[in-house]
């Protein structure tokens, strides 16, 4: 029996690579989790406000995990505000 990844796929390393700080991180891949669950829950009623997974993704694989894969595919890039 296949056990699921969790949180060991992609490695903490390789994320950290693409964002400033673990904390940088985190709210990076909130949003973008935040971002595709608005997606799912559009597609019923016709919109498409939201972008979808820019991943291939499973229907049992959690917003939050498509979007650390998305982070780690670099398929998404931040922009740090100006100061």
């Amino acid at each position: 029996m296949a056990h699921p990844d969790g949180i060991t796929n992609p490695p903490i390393d390789s994320l950290l690579q693409r964002a400033d700080s673990k904390y940088a991180l985190v709210i990076y891949a909130a949003k973008r989790a935040r971002q595709i669950n608005a997606y799912y829950s559009q597609l019923s009623e016709g919109l498409l406000e939201y972008v979808g997974p820019l991943v291939e993704a499973d229907a049992t694989d959690k917003p939050l995990s498509i979007a650390l894969h998305e982070i780690d595919q670099g398929k998404l890039h931040t922009s740090s505000p100006e100061s």
